[in-house]
């Protein structure tokens, strides 16, 4: 292995960091490079053990470096490490991963068709393909907007960026693809109307009712929201609102995308998020990170099977589907899935997830104590909480972002790693197997680094 200096160099002369400044390492702190990661547990290059607070990126839902997906893995990739499945070939990984994933839903939303992608950005990218194609074929080709939501984040393709509505992904990279438009989100801690829940009579839907009525309904191809808002600042909805969300897209004849990538496969205390809220009926789902654990890149995109059937039926014999990346439908990505599902089916982390879920938000909830702390939330192990200047303006400490960057830091140095992201939140979101005493180390680190940080920016 290269010497830990000469790693070093290297990472700051020829490596591109994603979410980095590129003159971060002069201003902050050299790189952070991790070598090893078991369970819960991540080990940096100097040989210092901590505990990965985060799950890597919202992702390692089984913990690191699970034997049974390895297993997998090594098996697939002395089969057959890879073969394409464009023009009609396959492999029995993503047979049997598609069988699967099509069996965990309710049978009468029609969810039956998938194909798995690398990521949720190129998942996402997919989807808003399918939905325009499928409109198209129909005679419909003026039907391509699409609608998000504010906060949340869909990807880092240029559709993906266009959907995503935190601005500072769209900051000098204009014109983005046209026929993206933003509604408000359900962010009920700082609702934008300056309404209370649940005397808000749900003005972020009326919101987007009036933007369907402006644009034009059938303008609309599909609406796409996260079941809970991830890295715009970890925001779950009132019970109401995806009830009434299906609702409006039934009556303007629109497509509900859920974008299930961070809170797909147990993270919520669910199989799945959208099932919180009973009835919601996606027309396509977007899954990825706990997909596989990040032990190997995978996405999904689930479909519609009528949405499939009806591109089938309109769709020139002699033009292909006309949408492939070169990993589509990976055989040792596939393997991977397959075997991760089974992991947290048998080893019940998502009832696991549910529990510990509850211990660390009543965790969290204790740091309310904290002048800075402004709000608590989140749903089974996917938590925040956001810091403020001023508890009743709700006001950002300043500089924005200050605050819960340098609360990561001071983590970091007590041995936790969590994340904040551009929202002024820090985020908890650990592996579903973590246990109690784990969790009660985090919110130890937690508990002795806001008020190091208040001191520092709040001159306490």
């Amino acid at each position: 292995m290269v010497e830990k200096e000469l790693m070093i160099e290297w990472d700051k002369k020829y490596l591109i960091h994603p979410l980095t400044h590129p003159r971060h390492f002069e201003l902050h702190h050299p790189p952070r490079i991790i070598v090893e990661g078991k369970g819960t547990m991540i080990k940096d290059i100097n040989g210092r053990e901590m505990i990965d607070g985060f799950a890597g990126l919202w992702c390692v839902a089984v913990g690191h470096s699970h034997p049974k997906i390895i297993e997998a893995v090594h098996n697939q990739m002395k089969k057959l490490p890879y073969f394409t499945s464009f023009h009609g070939m396959s492999t029995p990984p993503s047979i049997e991963l598609a069988a699967k994933l099509v069996s965990m839903f309710d049978p009468s939303y029609n969810l039956t068709r998938a194909w798995f992608t690398c990521d949720g950005s190129e998942t996402n990218e997919t989807n808003f393909k399918i939905v325009r194609l499928y409109w198209a074929l129909q005679g419909k080709s003026e039907k391509y907007k699409i609608i998000s939501r504010r906060f949340g984040y869909h990807g880092m393709g240029m559709a993906t960026t266009a959907a995503t509505a935190i601005f500072p992904f769209h900051w000098n990279i204009d014109p983005l693809p046209e026929g993206f438009f933003n509604v408000a989100a359900p962010y009920c801690y700082q609702c934008e109307f300056d309404k209370t829940y649940p005397g808000c009579d749900f003005e972020c839907l009326t919101e987007l009712e009036e933007t369907i009525e402006d644009e034009g309904a059938d303008t609309i191809a599909a609406i796409i929201a996260e079941p809970i808002i991830g890295s715009g600042g970890v925001i779950p909805p009132p019970k109401e609102y995806f009830p009434r969300l299906r609702e409006i897209c039934d009556k303007h004849g629109i497509l509900l995308i859920l974008d299930e990538v961070i809170t797909g496969f147990g993270r919520t205390g669910k199989m799945f998020g959208h099932e919180h809220w009973g009835g919601i009926r996606p027309d396509i789902l977007s899954f990825a990170k706990g997909i596989s654990s990040a032990h190997i890149p995978l996405g999904a995109s689930v479909i519609r099977g009528d949405i499939y059937d009806t591109i089938g039926e309109l769709q020139d014999e002699r033009m292909p589907l006309m949408h492939g990346f070169t990993y589509m439908n990976h055989p040792v990505a596939c393997a991977a899935g397959l075997a991760n599902i089974k992991v947290i089916e048998e080893e019940g982390l998502v009832q696991r997830a549910a529990e510990n879920g509850k211990y660390l938000l009543e965790g969290l909830e204790t740091l309310r104590k904290y002048d800075s702390v402004g709000d608590v939330r989140g749903i089974g192990l996917l938590t925040t909480i956001e810091l403020v200047a001023d508890k009743e303006k709700k006001t950002p400490i300043q500089p924005e972002n200050s605050a819960p960057e340098l609360v990561v830091d001071l983590c970091w140095e007590k041995g936790v790693y969590v994340r904040s992201s551009t929202m002024e939140t820090v985020s908890i979101a650990p592996a579903l197997i973590i246990d109690r005493p784990t969790i009660d180390k985090i919110i130890d680190a937690l508990d002795k680094s806001i008020p190091e940080m208040e001191k520092r920016l709040l001159k306490k």
